[in-house]
């Protein structure tokens, strides 16, 4: 990591992201910028994500940490979230509220949609 401009804390938690990455999660930063990491999240076992594999990229802004990261989404979720929510949906606290009825209405079709975008989106099928 030759980015002097970074925080002590990045730097550290960068090296410990590398070092000892969370099971199901990669992520590395960017060489020309290193706040910009590009994430990948293996959907769950036993959930309507398992066998995706979901690319992410997490930007940490100049304000980190009083400033959150911001994450975008390179593929379509149907549960737009991060992999504790890909086990274990809540449609009562949803980041779409189109997609929280569907589930709550007939969660069995709104597992099948979330397993075809997964087949879709996110396993190069």
């Amino acid at each position: 990591m030759a980015n002097t401009n970074l925080p002590r804390r990045i730097i550290k938690e960068t090296q410990r992201l590398l070092s000892e990455p969370a099971p199901g999660i990669s992520a590395s930063p960017s060489e020309d910028n290193m706040r910009y990491f590009n994430v990948m999240i293996l959907g769950p076992t036993q959930s309507p994500y398992e066998g995706g594999v979901f690319k992410l990229e997490l930007f940490l802004p100049e304000e980190y940490p009083m400033a959150a990261p911001k994450v975008n989404t390179k593929i379509i979720i149907f549960i737009a979230s991060i992999q504790a929510l890909l086990s274990a949906p809540n449609p009562d606290d949803p980041l779409s509220e189109n997609i929280a009825k569907h589930w709550k209405t007939n969660e069995a079709e709104a597992v099948g949609t979330a397993k075809e975008w997964t087949r879709l989106y996110a396993t190069g099928a």
